[in-house]
Protein backbone atom coordinates (compact mmCIF):
# COMPACT_ATOMS: atom_id res chain seq x y z
CA UNK A 1 0.00 0.00 0.00
CA UNK A 2 2.66 2.50 0.93
CA UNK A 3 5.45 3.22 -1.50
CA UNK A 4 7.72 3.89 1.45
CA UNK A 5 7.51 0.32 2.68
CA UNK A 6 10.59 -1.61 1.69
CA UNK A 7 9.38 -4.47 -0.45
CA UNK A 8 10.81 -7.94 -0.89
CA UNK A 9 11.83 -10.58 1.59
CA UNK A 10 12.14 -9.25 5.12
CA UNK A 11 15.43 -9.92 6.94
CA UNK A 12 15.40 -11.99 10.10
CA UNK A 13 15.88 -8.97 12.34
CA UNK A 14 12.86 -7.22 10.81
CA UNK A 15 10.63 -10.23 11.40
CA UNK A 16 11.51 -9.94 15.08
CA UNK A 17 11.04 -6.19 15.20
CA UNK A 18 7.60 -6.35 13.61
CA UNK A 19 6.46 -8.17 16.74
CA UNK A 20 8.46 -6.03 19.12
CA UNK A 21 7.52 -2.62 20.51
CA UNK A 22 10.59 -0.68 21.37
CA UNK A 23 10.02 0.87 24.80
CA UNK A 24 12.24 3.91 25.02
CA UNK A 25 12.96 6.48 27.67
CA UNK A 26 14.04 9.69 25.87
CA UNK A 27 16.72 10.28 28.50
CA UNK A 28 18.21 6.88 27.74
CA UNK A 29 20.04 8.33 24.77
CA UNK A 30 21.83 10.96 26.82
CA UNK A 31 24.45 8.60 28.15
CA UNK A 32 24.96 7.15 24.69
CA UNK A 33 25.10 10.41 22.79
CA UNK A 34 28.89 10.52 22.79
CA UNK A 35 29.39 6.81 22.15
CA UNK A 36 31.42 6.31 19.01
CA UNK A 37 31.54 3.36 16.67
CA UNK A 38 34.98 2.46 18.00
CA UNK A 39 33.59 2.31 21.52
CA UNK A 40 31.08 -0.36 20.51
CA UNK A 41 33.84 -2.55 19.14
CA UNK A 42 35.39 -3.05 22.58
CA UNK A 43 33.33 -6.15 23.10
CA UNK A 44 30.05 -7.92 22.82
CA UNK A 45 29.19 -7.32 26.46
CA UNK A 46 29.23 -3.52 26.08
CA UNK A 47 27.08 -3.57 22.96
CA UNK A 48 24.52 -5.99 24.35
CA UNK A 49 24.38 -4.03 27.60
CA UNK A 50 23.91 -0.79 25.67
CA UNK A 51 21.05 -2.23 23.62
CA UNK A 52 19.31 -3.64 26.67
CA UNK A 53 19.81 -0.82 29.14
CA UNK A 54 19.63 2.19 26.80
CA UNK A 55 17.19 1.01 24.14
CA UNK A 56 15.07 -1.45 26.09
CA UNK A 57 15.79 -4.46 23.86
CA UNK A 58 15.51 -7.95 25.28
CA UNK A 59 18.84 -9.67 25.85
CA UNK A 60 18.00 -12.25 23.20
CA UNK A 61 17.19 -9.61 20.60
CA UNK A 62 20.27 -7.55 21.50
CA UNK A 63 22.53 -10.59 21.07
CA UNK A 64 20.86 -11.40 17.76
CA UNK A 65 21.49 -7.89 16.45
CA UNK A 66 25.13 -8.08 17.49
CA UNK A 67 25.74 -11.46 15.87
CA UNK A 68 24.30 -10.17 12.59
CA UNK A 69 26.68 -7.19 12.67
CA UNK A 70 23.88 -4.74 13.37
CA UNK A 71 25.16 -3.67 16.76
CA UNK A 72 27.89 -1.39 15.45
CA UNK A 73 25.63 -0.01 12.75
CA UNK A 74 22.91 0.76 15.27
CA UNK A 75 25.12 3.01 17.37
CA UNK A 76 26.55 4.70 14.27
CA UNK A 77 22.99 5.46 13.11
CA UNK A 78 22.21 7.09 16.46
CA UNK A 79 25.44 9.10 16.32
CA UNK A 80 24.65 10.21 12.76
CA UNK A 81 21.19 11.43 13.73
CA UNK A 82 22.59 13.41 16.66
CA UNK A 83 25.19 15.02 14.39
CA UNK A 84 22.32 16.36 12.25
CA UNK A 85 20.59 18.00 15.20
CA UNK A 86 18.17 15.27 16.29
CA UNK A 87 17.59 15.38 20.04
CA UNK A 88 17.07 12.43 22.36
CA UNK A 89 13.33 12.98 22.13
CA UNK A 90 13.43 13.07 18.31
CA UNK A 91 15.43 9.83 18.13
CA UNK A 92 13.14 8.10 20.62
CA UNK A 93 10.09 8.98 18.57
CA UNK A 94 11.73 7.96 15.28
CA UNK A 95 12.74 4.52 16.53
CA UNK A 96 9.32 3.82 18.04
CA UNK A 97 7.65 4.86 14.80
CA UNK A 98 10.10 3.38 12.32
CA UNK A 99 12.43 0.83 13.99
CA UNK A 100 13.68 -0.56 10.68
CA UNK A 101 15.66 2.67 10.26
CA UNK A 102 18.25 1.02 12.50
CA UNK A 103 18.75 -1.63 9.84
CA UNK A 104 20.05 0.94 7.37
CA UNK A 105 23.78 1.35 6.94
CA UNK A 106 24.67 4.70 8.47
CA UNK A 107 27.37 5.73 6.00
CA UNK A 108 26.27 4.19 2.72
CA UNK A 109 22.49 4.60 3.04
CA UNK A 110 21.33 7.04 5.70
CA UNK A 111 24.07 9.69 5.59
CA UNK A 112 23.68 10.41 1.84
CA UNK A 113 19.94 10.98 2.30
CA UNK A 114 20.45 13.45 5.13
CA UNK A 115 23.18 15.27 3.15
CA UNK A 116 20.90 15.42 0.10
CA UNK A 117 18.00 16.93 2.04
CA UNK A 118 20.32 19.42 3.73
CA UNK A 119 21.81 20.43 0.35
CA UNK A 120 18.31 21.31 -0.86
CA UNK A 121 18.06 23.98 1.79
CA UNK A 122 16.33 22.14 4.61
CA UNK A 123 17.19 23.78 7.92
CA UNK A 124 18.05 21.71 10.98
CA UNK A 125 14.75 22.55 12.69
CA UNK A 126 12.72 21.76 9.58
CA UNK A 127 14.61 18.53 8.91
CA UNK A 128 14.22 17.23 12.44
CA UNK A 129 10.53 18.20 12.62
CA UNK A 130 9.57 16.55 9.35
CA UNK A 131 11.64 13.37 9.70
CA UNK A 132 10.52 12.87 13.29
CA UNK A 133 6.87 13.01 12.22
CA UNK A 134 7.32 10.93 9.05
CA UNK A 135 10.56 8.91 9.40
CA UNK A 136 9.45 6.49 6.66
CA UNK A 137 10.70 9.09 4.19
CA UNK A 138 14.19 7.85 5.02
CA UNK A 139 13.23 4.45 3.60
CA UNK A 140 13.19 5.90 0.06
CA UNK A 141 16.23 5.03 -2.02
CA UNK A 142 16.14 7.38 -5.03
CA UNK A 143 16.86 11.10 -4.64
CA UNK A 144 14.00 12.13 -6.92
CA UNK A 145 11.40 10.20 -4.95
CA UNK A 146 12.96 11.27 -1.65
CA UNK A 147 12.74 14.91 -2.72
CA UNK A 148 9.13 14.56 -3.89
CA UNK A 149 7.82 12.98 -0.70
CA UNK A 150 9.82 15.30 1.52
CA UNK A 151 8.30 18.29 -0.27
CA UNK A 152 4.81 16.81 0.06
CA UNK A 153 5.16 16.33 3.78
CA UNK A 154 6.81 19.74 4.18
CA UNK A 155 3.79 21.41 2.61
CA UNK A 156 1.51 19.83 5.21
CA UNK A 157 3.71 20.19 8.27
CA UNK A 158 5.70 23.36 7.71
CA UNK A 159 3.90 25.44 5.10
CA UNK A 160 0.48 24.89 6.64
CA UNK A 161 -0.77 28.36 5.71
CA UNK A 162 -0.03 28.07 2.00
CA UNK A 163 -3.13 28.46 -0.17
CA UNK A 164 -3.85 25.49 -2.40
CA UNK A 165 -5.55 27.80 -4.88
CA UNK A 166 -2.12 29.11 -5.90
CA UNK A 167 -0.76 25.69 -6.80
CA UNK A 168 -0.26 24.86 -10.50
CA UNK A 169 -2.94 22.64 -12.02
CA UNK A 170 -2.51 19.60 -14.20
CA UNK A 171 0.30 17.54 -12.65
CA UNK A 172 -0.48 14.51 -10.51
CA UNK A 173 1.81 15.89 -7.81
CA UNK A 174 0.08 19.27 -7.84
CA UNK A 175 -3.38 17.72 -7.74
CA UNK A 176 -2.43 15.36 -4.93
CA UNK A 177 -1.03 18.14 -2.79
CA UNK A 178 -3.99 20.40 -3.56
CA UNK A 179 -6.49 17.70 -2.60
CA UNK A 180 -4.69 16.83 0.64
CA UNK A 181 -4.65 20.52 1.57
CA UNK A 182 -8.39 20.71 0.84
CA UNK A 183 -8.94 17.84 3.27
CA UNK A 184 -6.71 19.55 5.82
CA UNK A 185 -8.78 22.71 5.62
CA UNK A 186 -11.94 20.64 6.11
CA UNK A 187 -10.59 19.39 9.42
CA UNK A 188 -9.05 16.03 8.51
CA UNK A 189 -6.26 15.58 11.11
CA UNK A 190 -2.60 15.32 10.17
CA UNK A 191 -2.38 11.69 11.30
CA UNK A 192 -4.90 10.79 8.58
CA UNK A 193 -3.49 13.12 5.93
CA UNK A 194 0.06 11.81 5.94
CA UNK A 195 -0.85 8.23 4.90
CA UNK A 196 -2.80 9.72 1.97
CA UNK A 197 0.16 11.86 1.08
CA UNK A 198 2.67 9.01 0.85
CA UNK A 199 0.29 6.33 -0.42
CA UNK A 200 0.24 4.94 -3.95
CA UNK A 201 -3.56 5.01 -3.83
CA UNK A 202 -5.03 7.43 -6.37
CA UNK A 203 -7.82 8.79 -4.18
CA UNK A 204 -6.11 12.19 -3.96
CA UNK A 205 -4.49 12.30 -7.40
CA UNK A 206 -7.45 13.33 -9.54
CA UNK A 207 -9.40 16.55 -9.68
CA UNK A 208 -12.97 16.19 -10.94
CA UNK A 209 -13.42 12.68 -9.58
CA UNK A 210 -11.91 13.67 -6.25
CA UNK A 211 -14.29 16.62 -5.95
CA UNK A 212 -17.27 14.46 -6.91
CA UNK A 213 -16.31 11.73 -4.42
CA UNK A 214 -15.67 14.24 -1.67
CA UNK A 215 -19.10 15.79 -2.21
CA UNK A 216 -20.79 12.39 -1.85
CA UNK A 217 -18.96 11.58 1.37
CA UNK A 218 -19.75 14.97 2.89
CA UNK A 219 -23.43 14.67 1.94
CA UNK A 220 -23.58 11.29 3.66
CA UNK A 221 -22.67 13.00 6.93
CA UNK A 222 -19.20 11.57 7.62
CA UNK A 223 -17.21 13.62 10.12
CA UNK A 224 -13.89 14.82 8.57
CA UNK A 225 -11.97 14.34 11.81
CA UNK A 226 -12.62 10.57 11.78
CA UNK A 227 -10.91 7.64 10.09
CA UNK A 228 -14.25 6.60 8.60
CA UNK A 229 -14.35 9.82 6.56
CA UNK A 230 -11.07 8.93 4.84
CA UNK A 231 -12.09 5.29 4.48
CA UNK A 232 -15.41 6.30 2.90
CA UNK A 233 -13.50 8.56 0.50
CA UNK A 234 -11.29 5.64 -0.51
CA UNK A 235 -14.19 3.24 -1.02
CA UNK A 236 -16.33 5.68 -3.00
CA UNK A 237 -13.36 6.66 -5.15
CA UNK A 238 -12.46 3.12 -6.16
CA UNK A 239 -16.02 2.01 -6.98
CA UNK A 240 -17.72 3.23 -10.14
CA UNK A 241 -21.40 4.19 -10.15
CA UNK A 242 -22.12 1.02 -12.11
CA UNK A 243 -20.33 -1.15 -9.55
CA UNK A 244 -22.16 0.52 -6.67
CA UNK A 245 -25.51 -0.19 -8.34
CA UNK A 246 -24.48 -3.82 -8.79
CA UNK A 247 -23.57 -3.99 -5.09
CA UNK A 248 -26.95 -2.53 -4.10
CA UNK A 249 -28.72 -5.03 -6.35
CA UNK A 250 -26.76 -7.93 -4.85
CA UNK A 251 -27.54 -6.94 -1.26
CA UNK A 252 -31.15 -6.36 -2.28
CA UNK A 253 -31.38 -10.02 -3.28
CA UNK A 254 -30.11 -10.93 0.18
CA UNK A 255 -32.93 -8.96 1.78
CA UNK A 256 -31.16 -5.67 2.53
CA UNK A 257 -32.78 -2.43 1.38
CA UNK A 258 -30.73 0.34 -0.23
CA UNK A 259 -31.13 2.30 3.00
CA UNK A 260 -29.76 -0.68 4.97
CA UNK A 261 -26.69 -0.82 2.75
CA UNK A 262 -25.86 2.87 3.14
CA UNK A 263 -26.39 2.72 6.90
CA UNK A 264 -23.99 -0.22 6.98
CA UNK A 265 -21.57 1.79 4.84
CA UNK A 266 -21.60 4.61 7.39
CA UNK A 267 -20.62 2.14 10.11
CA UNK A 268 -17.98 0.32 8.08
CA UNK A 269 -17.14 1.67 4.58
CA UNK A 270 -14.71 -1.17 3.86
CA UNK A 271 -17.47 -3.79 3.61
CA UNK A 272 -18.85 -2.46 0.30
CA UNK A 273 -15.99 -3.58 -2.00
CA UNK A 274 -16.24 -7.19 -0.75
CA UNK A 275 -16.84 -9.65 -3.56
CA UNK A 276 -20.14 -11.51 -3.82
CA UNK A 277 -18.25 -14.76 -3.28
CA UNK A 278 -16.75 -13.52 0.01
CA UNK A 279 -20.13 -12.32 1.26
CA UNK A 280 -21.84 -15.61 0.38
CA UNK A 281 -19.04 -17.55 2.08
CA UNK A 282 -19.49 -15.37 5.15
CA UNK A 283 -23.22 -16.06 5.23
CA UNK A 284 -22.57 -19.79 4.94
CA UNK A 285 -20.06 -19.63 7.81
CA UNK A 286 -22.47 -17.87 10.17
CA UNK A 287 -25.38 -20.16 9.30
CA UNK A 288 -23.13 -23.15 9.92
CA UNK A 289 -22.46 -21.87 13.43
CA UNK A 290 -26.14 -21.78 14.34
CA UNK A 291 -27.19 -18.26 13.35
CA UNK A 292 -30.51 -17.99 11.54
CA UNK A 293 -30.77 -15.82 8.41
CA UNK A 294 -32.72 -13.21 10.36
CA UNK A 295 -30.10 -13.19 13.12
CA UNK A 296 -27.35 -12.85 10.53
CA UNK A 297 -29.17 -9.88 8.98
CA UNK A 298 -29.47 -8.16 12.36
CA UNK A 299 -25.84 -8.91 13.14
CA UNK A 300 -24.60 -7.36 9.89
CA UNK A 301 -26.85 -4.30 10.07
CA UNK A 302 -25.60 -3.51 13.56
CA UNK A 303 -21.98 -4.43 12.96
CA UNK A 304 -21.13 -4.76 9.24
CA UNK A 305 -17.49 -5.42 10.17
CA UNK A 306 -18.69 -8.98 10.70
CA UNK A 307 -18.51 -9.45 6.94
CA UNK A 308 -14.79 -8.65 7.01
CA UNK A 309 -13.89 -11.24 9.63
CA UNK A 310 -12.39 -14.51 8.47
CA UNK A 311 -14.59 -17.60 8.78
CA UNK A 312 -11.93 -19.31 10.89
CA UNK A 313 -11.79 -16.52 13.46
CA UNK A 314 -15.57 -16.24 13.66
CA UNK A 315 -15.81 -19.99 14.21
CA UNK A 316 -13.20 -19.99 17.00
CA UNK A 317 -14.81 -17.07 18.81
CA UNK A 318 -18.39 -18.30 18.40
CA UNK A 319 -17.60 -21.85 19.49
CA UNK A 320 -15.76 -20.58 22.56
CA UNK A 321 -18.56 -18.22 23.60
CA UNK A 322 -21.45 -20.57 22.77
CA UNK A 323 -20.05 -24.05 23.44
CA UNK A 324 -17.45 -23.39 26.13
CA UNK A 325 -19.17 -20.53 27.94
CA UNK A 326 -22.80 -21.49 27.19
CA UNK A 327 -23.99 -18.07 26.05
CA UNK A 328 -26.80 -18.41 23.48
CA UNK A 329 -26.23 -17.32 19.88
CA UNK A 330 -28.78 -14.54 20.37
CA UNK A 331 -26.39 -12.97 22.92
CA UNK A 332 -23.82 -12.54 20.15
CA UNK A 333 -26.51 -11.04 17.90
CA UNK A 334 -27.29 -8.51 20.64
CA UNK A 335 -23.58 -7.77 21.20
CA UNK A 336 -21.98 -8.22 17.74
CA UNK A 337 -18.86 -6.21 18.61
CA UNK A 338 -17.60 -9.15 20.71
CA UNK A 339 -16.76 -10.95 17.46
CA UNK A 340 -14.14 -8.29 16.83
CA UNK A 341 -12.43 -8.59 20.21
CA UNK A 342 -9.10 -10.35 20.55
CA UNK A 343 -9.84 -13.87 21.76
CA UNK A 344 -6.58 -14.50 23.62
CA UNK A 345 -6.01 -11.03 25.05
CA UNK A 346 -9.54 -9.96 25.97
CA UNK A 347 -12.21 -12.63 25.71
CA UNK A 348 -10.52 -15.67 27.26
CA UNK A 349 -8.94 -13.88 30.28
CA UNK A 350 -12.27 -12.33 31.25
CA UNK A 351 -14.16 -15.57 30.75
CA UNK A 352 -11.61 -17.39 32.89
CA UNK A 353 -12.42 -15.01 35.74
CA UNK A 354 -16.13 -15.73 35.31
CA UNK A 355 -15.44 -19.48 35.34
CA UNK A 356 -13.39 -19.12 38.53
CA UNK A 357 -16.16 -17.13 40.25
CA UNK A 358 -18.83 -19.64 39.21
CA UNK A 359 -16.76 -22.56 40.43
CA UNK A 360 -16.62 -20.87 43.85
CA UNK A 361 -20.37 -20.27 43.80
CA UNK A 362 -19.90 -16.49 43.84
CA UNK A 363 -22.09 -15.69 40.83
CA UNK A 364 -25.09 -17.82 41.56
CA UNK A 365 -26.39 -20.35 39.09
CA UNK A 366 -26.87 -18.03 36.14
CA UNK A 367 -24.15 -16.91 33.78
CA UNK A 368 -23.76 -13.11 33.67
CA UNK A 369 -24.83 -11.40 30.46
CA UNK A 370 -22.33 -11.41 27.62
CA UNK A 371 -22.39 -7.64 27.44
CA UNK A 372 -21.58 -7.13 31.12
CA UNK A 373 -18.52 -9.38 30.78
CA UNK A 374 -17.03 -8.35 27.44
CA UNK A 375 -18.52 -5.02 26.34
CA UNK A 376 -16.77 -2.82 28.90
CA UNK A 377 -13.29 -1.54 29.71
CA UNK A 378 -10.80 -3.61 31.68
CA UNK A 379 -11.22 -1.19 34.56
CA UNK A 380 -15.00 -1.63 34.59
CA UNK A 381 -14.70 -5.42 34.32
CA UNK A 382 -12.23 -5.69 37.19
CA UNK A 383 -14.30 -3.39 39.36
CA UNK A 384 -17.45 -5.39 38.62
CA UNK A 385 -16.09 -8.91 39.05
CA UNK A 386 -12.78 -8.74 40.94
CA UNK A 387 -12.45 -5.68 43.15
CA UNK A 388 -15.92 -6.18 44.65
CA UNK A 389 -14.32 -9.05 46.60
CA UNK A 390 -11.77 -6.66 48.13
CA UNK A 391 -12.37 -7.99 51.62
CA UNK A 392 -10.86 -11.31 50.55
CA UNK A 393 -7.34 -10.33 49.46
CA UNK A 394 -6.38 -13.91 48.67
CA UNK A 395 -9.34 -14.31 46.31
CA UNK A 396 -8.61 -11.00 44.59
CA UNK A 397 -4.99 -12.05 44.06
CA UNK A 398 -6.10 -15.39 42.62
CA UNK A 399 -8.61 -13.73 40.29
CA UNK A 400 -6.00 -11.23 39.10
CA UNK A 401 -3.65 -14.12 38.39
CA UNK A 402 -6.36 -15.78 36.33
CA UNK A 403 -7.09 -12.51 34.52
CA UNK A 404 -3.48 -11.81 33.61
CA UNK A 405 -2.69 -15.44 32.81
CA UNK A 406 -4.80 -15.46 29.65
CA UNK A 407 -5.20 -19.23 29.52
CA UNK A 408 -8.34 -21.33 29.33
CA UNK A 409 -9.06 -22.85 32.71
Amino acid sequence: MFSLIIRGRKPLELHKWLNFRVSLNPSAFSSASDVSLQDTQKGNSFTVSYLVESLGFTTKLAESIWTTDKGCNLVSVLALLRSHGFTDSHISTIIKTYPRLLLQDAESSLAPKLRFLTSRGASTSELTEILTKVPKILGIKKDKALSRYYDFVREIIVVADKSYYSLPEGSAQGNKLRNVLVLRDMGVPQRLLLPLLISNHHVCCGKEKFEETLKKVVEMGFEPATFRFVEALRMHYQLSDKTIQEKLSFYGKLGFSEGDVWEMFKKNPSFLPLSEKNVLNSIEAYLGLGFTRDEFAVLVKCHPQCLNYSAELVKRKTEFLVKDMNWPVKSLVSNPTVLGYNLEKRTIPRCNVIKALMSEGLLGSELPSLGSVLVCTDHAFLKRYVMKHGDDKKLVAELMAVFTGGHVS
